[in-house]
């Protein structure tokens, strides 16, 4: 249901009525009643202490039967802005995000040029502030021009919003320089969102190495391109103390490592995307390259594995790895497409549908995993993340009875690269809210 509008009452307020609340922050998860005043959440009517909202001054959302979420914050995403709008660009990427009920997205700096300046930072911070619909946090590069051969100003872009520092595409090789940069995000408080992907062993890798590659006659990509640079990052950021978090991991060596992680001490954190968690390499039963990405689908003792450190935290975060192509682009053969998928617009689905309709995670997870967790990797869980009194008004409506299939002709994000179409799903994000307001809603 779309918010209803009442004779009288005020533009800034709302409230959504009637919802079951889920809230990693104080552990409410029971119906209540959500009122937001402007872009803040100014209180929550617990319906089991006999509270309830009795005004009607202000925009309506009935939420009966569905969940009220935290809005979700995806960590990782590609907005292909600048240089690559044809697949996409921040409009579209946030129409996209809003789509799917994230409502803070953390772009990667792959973009062309890469994000290694102050300038070109400040374009895209300046277009989604003024045009996108939800919260777009940019990263900046580790090493000028991603050649990994000189650090940026990694201070400097910093202090111009970058929120944290990638090389997202690939990893830096050289490991001295990238103890530097580990030792400077550490002196700047900065996080460093590692790609852990062994260049020299991946060579010309296109699917994972055994049923997918054998079957389809492409070089293959092992476990251990993605194993050896996890447990180095991890070491290094142990003795630098710098915080690091490992993205789309993919394998049961990742998941370990991160369990010795835990027992060293360091500050790492770590993300799972759905594809990894629901899809393997035996699933690539037709030459498609929408089941080509990087890292690639594994085995199924690694869905496992993953599976497994999602339940018991070792994996705190869920994110997309949102990376749209153009249908020609990917309609190549596997050696010739690009390595990507979107996301965006199926995640809280295939989170639900896989891990929460099944009992092996229950809907507060869910919520911890996709809202919760990644706030606090990127320090904005003063006011995101959560439904509290005084936090701000970004919020999901999902939700979890309604079943459909995944048509990637209604995408609002100009990729279309799924492996996912015609796949039925369950739950749906029907309502988004970012700063008080209604960006999606259907």
């Amino acid at each position: 249901m779309t918010a209803k509008r009442y004779e009288g009452m005020k533009e800034d307020d709302m409230v959504i009525i009637n919802g079951h609340v889920v809230d990693p922050e104080t552990g409410l998860n029971e119906e209540a009643d959500v009122e937001v005043s402007g872009d803040t959440i100014k209180k929550i009517y617990v319906k089991s202490k006999g509270e309830a909202y009795e005004g009607n001054d202000s925009e309506i959302i009935d939420a009966k039967g569905k969940y009220v979420m935290p809005g979700f914050v995806d960590l990782h995403v590609h907005f292909r802005d600048p240089g690559q709008t044809y697949k996409e660009d921040i409009v579209t990427g946030a129409r996209a995000a809003a789509h799917g009920g994230v409502t803070t997205v953390c772009a990667m700096p792959n973009t062309s040029p890469v994000v290694d300046s102050v300038e070109t930072l400040g374009y895209i911070l300046d277009k989604a502030d003024k045009e996108a619909l939800v919260h777009v946090k940019q990263l900046s590069c580790i090493t000028k021009g991603m050649e990994g051969k000189e650090l940026v100003d990694m201070k400097a872009m910093k202090e111009a919003g970058a929120v944290a520092f990638s090389e997202d595409g690939k990893s830096v090789m050289d490991v001295k320089l990238y103890r530097e940069a580990m030792k400077e995000a550490a002196s700047l408080g900065a996080v460093v969102m590692a790609h852990c992907e062994d260049k020299d062993l991946v060579g010309k890798g296109v699917l994972n190495e055994g049923v997918a590659s054998e079957k389809y006659d492409v070089p293959g990509i092992p476990n251990s391109v993605e194993d050896i640079i996890t447990a180095r990052d991890i070491l290094l950021a142990a003795e630098t103390g710098a915080k690091l978090h490992i993205c789309h991991c993919s394998t049961k060596g990742t998941v370990e490592l991160m369990r010795m992680a835990k027992r060293l001490g360091a500050d790492v954190t770590a993300e799972v995307c759905p594809h990894h968690f629901t899809l393997t390499d035996a699933d690539i039963t037709e030459a498609n390259s929408n089941y080509k990405m990087n890292p690639p689908l594994r085995k199924e003792e690694d869905v496992k594995a993953l599976i497994e450190g999602l339940i018991d935290g070792t994996m705190s975060c869920i994110s997309t790895d949102h990376a749209p192509h153009s249908d020609e682009e990917k309609e190549r053969y596997f050696d010739k497409a690009p390595f990507g998928i979107v996301g965006l617009e199926t995640s809280a689905a295939l989170t639900y549908t896989a891990l929460v309709s099944t009992g092996l995670m229950d809907i507060m997870e869910m919520a911890r995993k996709m809202s919760y967790n990644p706030a606090h990797v990127i320090g904005i869980d003063r006011d995101y993340g959560k439904l509290t009194e005084g936090a701000k008004a970004d919020i999901a409506v999902f939700d979890p009875c309604v079943e459909w299939e995944v048509k990637a002709s209604e995408f609002f994000s100009k990729g279309h690269n799924t492996p996912y179409e015609g796949k039925v799903l369950k739950g749906k994000v029907t309502d988004t809210i970012v700063d008080g307001k209604v960006v999606y809603g259907e």
